[in-house]
């Protein structure tokens, strides 16, 4: 199976950052994405950028037609960030940070000021329905100013279209109608769109289920048909994350490694963040070897540091309190959960280094 580290000199994060020069705002230590830039320099009225969740270059290439619209505007492939996943990869191309600079690691991250694993998006403690704290514990630790509210603070105009935002579409030809009206307003602006599919469809169905193609199929038509009715638009079609097949085991189904554990793995299921005890380290390596050695790269906490897979930048002030002692990464078809009821809830997953979770498309689409 063949490994993709992430590119931090060309990802999703970069992307943000082109959207902001567009609009005026160049900041420090930041680069645009460069495959980006002869389309943004043609000077369009909208500038659209439509995140579909999981849309890998993959799974474009595993379930679309070749001469379709997508791969007929197709322009290049480009990076997600480390974890390549939803919670990472979405606030990097909302804040145009990597995840080190901006603390949103995964699905559940350790938070050393309240010493608790938290589901992040629901703000749980993990494994619970049990609220994390009574506030927004991420929010709150690991806050930030997004792209939309940088362009408005400097002059601009800039929309967000997602199902967490009113008037909250519960369908993609909704967030396409609503995209088309926004167009149609006077003046320069930033539009950028989220939905969830076909994130949600491949892991209950796998990646090249008939209702996984389906999907990408039905997203790929509702695009070209919004397309077809927009002017003056630079429409970027894009995704956070691929994805791949793969079977989940349960990490309470390894007695040797978890005897070594201060705390459940938070992160993600093909990345773990591992805490051990102090005197156990020894035993925890050797068993996590054993059981995982071909399947997981398993990193020290100083290893992960000096690789910077998280990313570049300015570190955020709660990032390295948020990592364990080990850092497991998936190059192979298993996950990891910390329960056996997750490990049989899934088929297709993403989070790990392999290059169909990692890489992404750059679909772009120019209406005069």
């Amino acid at each position: 199976m063949k490994q993709k580290l992430p590119d931090y000199k060309n990802c999703i994060a970069n992307l943000a950052n082109s959207i902001l020069e567009e609009f005026g705002i160049k900041e420090e230590n930041r680069q645009g994405l460069k495959i980006l830039e002869p389309y943004l320099e043609k000077g369009y009225e909208n500038i659209v950028v439509i995140l579909l969740d999981g849309m890998g270059k993959c799974i474009m290439d595993k379930n679309l037609e070749r001469d379709g619209f997508f791969h007929t505007h197709f322009v290049g492939e480009y990076s997600s960030v480390f974890p390549p996943t939803t919670v990472a990869a979405t606030t990097s191309m909302a804040s145009g940070q990597n995840p080190s600079e901006h603390g949103w690691l995964g699905w559940d991250c350790y938070y050393p000021q309240i010493d608790k694993n938290v589901t992040v998006f629901l703000n749980r403690e993990s494994g619970t329905n049990k609220p994390a704290a009574d506030y927004n514990v991420a929010w709150t630790y690991c806050g930030y100013e997004n792209i939309p509210l940088k362009i408005r603070n400097h002059g601009g105009n800039a929309y967000e279209v997602t199902p967490f935002m009113e008037p909250f579409p519960e369908t993609f030809k909704e967030i396409c109608q609503q995209i088309k009206v926004l167009c149609e307003k006077p003046g320069k602006k930033y539009i950028y769109s989220y939905w969830n599919e076909p994130d949600s469809v491949m892991h209950t169905k796998g990646c090249e289920s008939k209702e996984s193609k389906q999907t990408v199929r039905d997203l790929e038509e509702q695009v070209r048909l919004l397309c077809a009715e927009l002017k003056n638009t630079l429409v970027i079609v894009t995704a956070d994350h691929g994805h791949m097949d793969a079977k989940g085991v349960a990490i309470t189904d390894y007695p040797d490694i978890m005897e070594c554990l201060v705390r459940m793995p938070s992160i993600e299921a093909r990345a773990l963040s591992l805490f051990v005890k102090e005197d156990k380290r020894k035993q925890f390596e050797e068993a996590f070897h054993k059981a995982f050695g071909d399947k997981f790269l398993l990193w020290t906490k100083e290893q992960v540091l000096e690789k910077k897979i998280f990313g570049t930048g300015r570190e955020h002030p709660v990032f390295r309190g948020m990592l364990g002692d080990y850092l497991a990464v998936a190059v192979s078809d298993l996950y990891i959960c910390n329960t056996k009821r997750e490990a049989d809830a899934f088929i297709g997953v993403h989070a790990g280094l392999t290059e169909d979770e990692m890489i992404i498309p750059l679909i772009v689409v120019e209406k005069k």
